[in-house]
This record gives C-alpha cells, structure tokens and sequence, in this order.
C-alpha cells in the first residue's frame, strides 16, 4: 500500500510540473500580436457620357472619344449607373519577436476588385509584405505600393480612383531599402518589378519578366511636423519581345521618370500636391506608351513622355470636412517616330486617335461619424482627342469632350 501511495505521489509531481511547464514553452507565441482591418464600402455611381473604365465603371479614367452612328449621333454620349461594393477591403498585420535586431512585421491585404474585368467580385492581393526595422534603417521584402505612390500624399477624393491618371497607382514586388539620414530626412532605393498593370500591347507581365534588371527608384523625402517634401527619378527597362520576324531579339524599351510631391497639413486643413514627368508610364495606370520602328527583322522602341500634376486641398473638420481636388495630364508624344501609325502603342493611344490631354475637377463633402463616413462627390473630367501622327501625340482634328460623374461613398472602417 505505502508503495502504491509513492507511485500516485510522483504521478501527481509529475504532472503538475508538466502542466507548469507546458505554458512556459509556449510563452514565445504570446509575443506575436494579429490585428485585424479593412473596411464595407459601398458606391452609387451616376455618369452622363462612357468613360474608359474597370470594373463595371467603378473606375473612371478618362471620356471616350466620338463614336457616331449611322445617324451621325454620338454612341458614347449616354448616361450610365452603376452600384458597387466590390473594393471592401480586408488585411491582417502581424508583428513578432525582433530578428537580427530589427523590428518585423508582416502585412496582408486584399479586396474583391479582382484584376480582370470578368473575375469583378473576386478576391486579389493589394498588400503581401514583410518590413523589418532597425533603427535608422528598414527593408521591405514583397508586394506594394509602386514607390511613385506615396502613401502619405495622395489625393482624399471619395471616388475610388484615388486621383488615377494624374497620380500614379498600383503595387510592385520589389525590395527597398531606406536610411534615416538625419531626424527629419530619408533616402529610399527601390528595385522591383511590375506586377499590377502590365505594359500595354503585350501579355500580362512578360516585358517586365523578359528583362533581367529591373526598374529602379531613388527617392530623397523631407519629414517634419506640419511639411512633408520629397522627390526622386525612375530607370526602367523592359523587353516587350524576345522574338520578332521569327528571329530572337534582346531590344529594350527603356524609359526614365522624376517626380516630386508636397504636402503641408494642421488641425485645421491638408494641403497636397504632385508632379510627375516620364515614359512609357502606362503601368501606373496614366495615358501614355510606346512607339516602335520596324526595319527589316529589327524592332525599335521609343517611350512616349507624359507629365502630369494635381492639387487636393480639404479640410481636416472631425464630423464635416469639405474636399476639392484638380489635376491635369498632357501625352507629350515619343521621341522618335513609329514606322507606322499601328506600331503606336499605350493607353489612351491608338493608330487612329489619342488623347492630347485629360483634366479633372471635383468636390466632395465627407460626413464623419466614428468610424462611418459618407461622402458625396461631383466630380467634371475633360479629354481632348486627336488625330495620332508617328510620334503618338494628337495633332488635327481635336475633339473635346467630358463626363460628368455624381457619386456617394459609403464607408465603415473597422
């Protein structure tokens, strides 16, 4: 019996130390910490002309063209409506224990715009990288803003194209390095590759894919509290075929881009503004390509310039908080001419007819209550066509006309 007795006595040692064991290995996954975001949204959208669009007119960019009918009335001179919730968005961050000395953290984002026209609905990565942070230096490993977009500095329209055409826009898979260079100021390089929006005429991202350097970025930022200044340049170059005429090619379209941008704010309003000049930037979802010269078994390409700039001013009110925003952007054409108009090539270009510029002015209101805001918007764009010549500018026959969008967004951010 008494040995019975010291047998359940070491059992019951044995497994209370086993039971205070067990929470101290496990301690570790305490020191990660999951944190959940997004927000519902939902859009009512009125047009009064067709626009080149995504997602079943969600995305507005710029008024088509003229396009009349057998009886001389212009086709895309109708209105439209559309309602929308399909850019509610959800992300997840983590952060965890410190690695090789540097604060790491982890973000995945998405939202049911899809990437193609057919697939609206469906789920797509936004977001999906890691960040690690030292102290005066930080590294970021995978996909996210193109580092044109600076996320601090991007126009508050209610509208979902966040300033699109006049501002670039999109994600990149890429890696960026920063460094502290004083309390206030900051240098970045950034080496990616496209990954959103492919370049026009070819299929999805083979040009980038093709070319074995990719696209570089060096920014130079000012941070101090009210004023935020910075600016950099672009180097890409891409490979829009690897063979042409049945023979192999290794000719490259390349392009360089600068860009610098603003932004002062207080308690009371937020003052924002960006240019940005470059080629064959039709990946940042703004007008613009490429010409290409065909000799023989040779293809030639040449970017075409765009230069855009906006201004966004709005109240920073808690409850109310008026908006107003301008932006233009102006295709500059290509440096050298294409060897015939079908070999001009981009968005908002095309063998027949190009845009020769695009301006938008809109106003909002957004109506704040906790985490709930409603904003209606009126927002007027203006494009002016042309005749396309070699050099993919529009040059006779110009054509101006607009679209008128009203719109109310509906948010709740969580």
């Amino acid at each position: 019996m008494k040995k019975s007795y010291l047998f359940l006595l070491v059992g019951l040692a044995t497994l209370k130390g086993f039971s205070q064991t067990v929470p101290v290995a496990a301690a570790p996954a305490n020191d990660y910490n999951v944190s959940l975001y997004g927000f519902v949204r939902s859009d009512y959208i009125f047009d009064n002309r067709k626009s080149a669009m995504a997602r079943e007119d969600q995305l507005n960019l710029y008024p088509l063209d003229v396009l009349k009918d057998v009886n001389g009335k212009d086709a895309n001179a109708v209105s439209q409506s559309n309602f929308l919730a399909v850019t509610s968005r959800l992300g997840v961050k983590v952060k965890g224990p410190d690695v090789w000395g540097a604060k790491i953290s982890g973000t995945i984002e998405g939202d049911f715009y899809a990437t193609v026209e057919a697939n609206v609905g469906s789920f797509r990565l936004r977001h999906g990288y890691i960040n690690m942070d030292w102290k005066k230096t930080s590294l970021t490993l995978g996909q996210t803003w193109y580092p044109t977009f600076i996320p601090e500095v991007f126009p508050g329209v209610a509208n979902f194209n966040t300033g699109i055409m006049f501002n670039p826009f999109g994600w990149a898979t890429q890696v960026k390095l920063k460094q502290a260079l004083s309390k206030n100021v900051s240098i970045s390089i950034t080496a990616f590759k496209e990954r959103e929006f492919s370049v026009a005429g070819t299929v999805g991202n083979a040009a980038s894919i093709n070319s074995i350097l990719p696209t570089l970025n060096g920014k130079l930022e000012y941070k101090g509290k009210n004023v935020l200044l910075g600016g950099g340049a672009e180097y890409k170059s891409v490979e829009p075929n690897t063979i042409f005429s049945n023979v192999v090619t290794t000719n490259k379209l390349n392009s360089t881009s600068i860009f610098a941008y603003g932004k002062y704010s207080n308690d009371a309003i937020s003052i924002k503004a960006y240019g940005i000049s470059g080629g064959n930037m039709n990946n940042l979802v703004m007008i613009g390509g490429y010409t290409a010269f065909t000799s023989g078994t040779n293809q030639t390409f040449s970017a075409t310039r765009t230069t855009a700039y906006w201004i966004d001013i709005a109240s920073n009110g808690k409850t109310i908080a008026p908006g107003f925003f301008f932006g233009t952007t102006q295709n500059d054409g290509a440096a050298t001419a294409a060897s015939a108009l079908a070999n001009v090539v981009g968005r908002g270009l095309s063998s027949t007819r190009s845009i020769d510029n695009v301006w938008r002015a809109s106003g909002r209101i957004d109506f704040k209550k906790n985490k709930f805001r409603v904003s209606p918007e009126l927002e007027y764009t203006n494009a002016t066509w042309g005749d396309t010549n070699l050099f993919g500018k529009a040059v006779a026959n110009k054509t101006s006309v607009s679209n008128f969008r009203t719109m109310i967004s509906c948010v709740y951010n969580f």
